[in-house]
């Protein structure tokens, strides 16, 4: 391991960690709720995860059993304000299916795998990216593998930590060879970049006075900071 490297990284860590506190993410009551909220999240905010979260529960539609014995237009209703609702929906009943013929409905025995396994697993279903089968691994089963999203990649760029291309896989092949693997560590990491991609370094309203990484940043503060996110 570079220890420079890994102290860079664990710097940018405890600066975003100092700034915004533990994130205490992911937000769910249960992992399948997790799961379907990492499904739903996609290209939406996630207060409009949360409303469809709601719904779901009001509509008795929370478990896998529920989900497959449902219409479509049941499930396409109580997730309607996560977008891209028919998709989604779709998705949504996919995952469940195959839970079910599989596993017998029991999320334990399909994070019984070994990361390798359940990640081509999970990826190898409909709607299922790289992101949220990442996203899965760690919040829902708690196994240690880094997410890896558009923030994440704005901040590779922005701090200069990787030559092009910054694409998922040498993103996420960075951190995992230079940070412990550590289920809390990749966790909180990946959160307190949301945080920061969220709440500071949005765009053209990026807020550089208030930014924890602003002495680490390329960018001039004086600049208009529109760090292209890059395709995965």
């Amino acid at each position: 391991m570079d220890r420079k490297v890994n102290k860079k990284l664990m710097d940018i860590y405890f600066s975003l960690y100092n700034y915004f506190g533990p994130r205490h993410w992911w937000p769910s009551k249960n992992d399948f709720e997790m799961i379907l909220g990492a499904i739903l999240t996609q290209n939406v905010a996630w207060k409009n995860v949360e409303v469809a979260i709601e719904n779901l529960y009001k509509n008795n539609l929370m478990d896998p059993v529920s989900i497959c014995s449902a219409s479509d237009e049941a499930i396409i209703d109580a997730i309607r304000p996560a977008r891209f609702f028919n998709q989604k929906a779709k998705y949504i009943k996919a995952f469940c299916r195959h839970l079910i013929d599989c596993y017998d409905g029991k999320l334990g025995r399909l994070f019984d795998k070994d990361i390798s396994s359940l990640r081509d697993e999970l990826l190898s279903l409909p709607g299922i990216g790289e992101e949220t089968a990442d996203a899965i691994i760690l919040y829902g089963a708690k196994k240690p593998i880094f997410v890896v999203d558009a923030y994440t990649r704005k901040l590779v760029r922005l701090l200069n930590l990787l030559d092009e291309p910054v694409n998922y896989s040498r993103v996420q092949l960075y951190f995992m060879s230079n940070l412990e693997t550590d289920v809390y560590l990749y966790n909180e990491y990946h959160a307190l970049i949301d945080a920061w991609g969220n709440r500071i370094c949005k765009g053209k309203t990026a807020n550089c006075s208030q930014c924890p990484l602003v002495n680490q940043c390329t960018v001039k503060r004086d600049d208009k900071i529109e760090a292209s996110a890059g395709g995965s």
